[in-house]
């Protein structure tokens, strides 16, 4: 039987093998030595030393998007959070202010709140008369604001007449009366009589020109006595003045007065003294021109500066030389005068509403002559 071998026996006969391997690889070998190899060592992941979480990059935030497109759109993307506010541009739908086309004008609101009264006339008081007091009882009985066009004391405006002769009369009205100043007012040196008499109502000494509003209106107070003032054409201080005056208040009604009428019959005629200044009005829109010195009453279509008939934008005017003095007489009227009398005193009474006017000549006691009527502003 062969002879086992036991286990240390094998093992010698296996470093024996072993051992013949390795020098038989290194005679084969070129250089006679073996080739290292180098294996990489992996690279471990980065860990806080003070967490034991991996460190993250930072979390992005939330955003709402907004798309300007035909209709604004709101887009969110991502977790919903606070909506923001879209600032696109919104369309904008054109307007009836922004129109130019041409409109019809409007009708007469003859209830709105804001309406004003403006009551008075010319040429007034004389001591050698009581007709001064029959107008003054008219006023005692009409609310509102007094006008007076001008020749309001007779015969020179002095300051014994303002106290004798007005004062008693329309005098009883003079904290709401805002006066014009005539040319009998200038008989008296620089008219200081009268603007000591009305005091700030009459405007700076001088010059006799200011404004005032009355409801919904802007009243123009002009002086027509043009060589004691610096004139009354164009580039005058006063036709300056008005200028200026009516560009900054451009959206109300506007009314102006003072004493020589641009148009008249009677005892004067035409005056073109205050076409500047009529030009200017008209330039502005103006409604109402009212004037005195011509001791009548006449009431004109709405005419041009010029006086051609203009009933969108022409100026109405009113000769009111009816407060007490006398009567001149209207011979010849024309055709661009649509009313008038020239023997019965009395006022003028104009209700100045919203968007519109309506006047009322109101007679003396025993005065048959009336007028009234109504109209639209510009």
């Amino acid at each position: 039987m062969p002879k086992q071998l036991s286990p240390t026996g094998i093992r010698a006969i296996w470093r024996q093998a072993v051992a013949a391997t390795a020098l038989l690889l290194i005679a084969c070998s070129p250089s006679g030595l073996p080739k290292p190899v180098t294996v990489p060592t992996p690279t471990a992941p980065s860990i806080s030393t003070t967490s034991s979480e991996v460190a993250l990059p930072p979390a992005r935030t939330a955003t709402t998007e907004h798309v300007t497109t035909p209709t604004s759109v709101s887009r969110q993307t991502n977790t919903p959070g606070p909506k923001r506010q879209s600032t696109s541009a919104t369309k904008r739908t054109p307007t009836l202010e922004n129109a130019r086309a041409a409109t019809p004008r409007p009708t007469l609101d003859t209830h709105q709140s804001g309406d004003a009264v403006l009551v008075g006339a010319g040429d007034i008081a004389s001591c050698d008369s009581d007709d001064d007091e029959k107008t003054a009882r008219l006023l005692d009985g009409i609310e509102g604001t007094v006008f007076t066009l001008g020749d309001n004391a007779y015969d020179d405006g002095k300051s014994s007449e303002y106290g004798e002769c007005y004062d008693p009369t329309w005098g009883r009205h003079k904290e709401r009366t805002r006066p014009a100043a005539g040319n009998h007012e200038y008989r008296t040196e620089d008219a200081a009589p009268y603007f000591d008499y009305f005091g700030v109502a009459a405007g700076e000494p001088g010059e006799g020109w200011y404004s005032y509003d009355l409801g919904n209106w802007h009243i123009v107070v002009l002086n027509s006595n043009c060589k004691y003032i610096g004139g009354c054409e164009h580039g005058s201080p006063q036709e300056r003045w008005l200028r200026a005056d009516l560009a900054a208040h451009p959206g109300l009604c506007t009314l102006a007065y003072w004493h020589h009428p641009r148009f008249s019959v009677g005892k004067y005629e035409d005056d073109e003294m205050m076409l500047p200044a009529w030009q200017a009005l008209y330039d502005a829109g103006a409604e109402i021109v009212m004037s005195g010195h011509d001791h009548n009453y006449q009431r004109y279509i709405p005419q041009t500066p010029d006086g051609r008939a203009d009933p969108e934008r022409g100026i109405r005017q009113f000769v009111v030389g009816t407060g007490g003095k006398s009567h001149y007489e209207i011979e010849k009227p024309k055709g661009s005068l649509e009313a008038y009398n020239d023997n019965v005193l009395g006022v003028l009474k104009l209700t100045l509403r919203t968007g519109g006017y309506e006047w009322d000549f109101v007679s003396v006691e025993g005065g048959s002559f009336h007028d009234s009527g109504r109209d639209v502003c510009h």
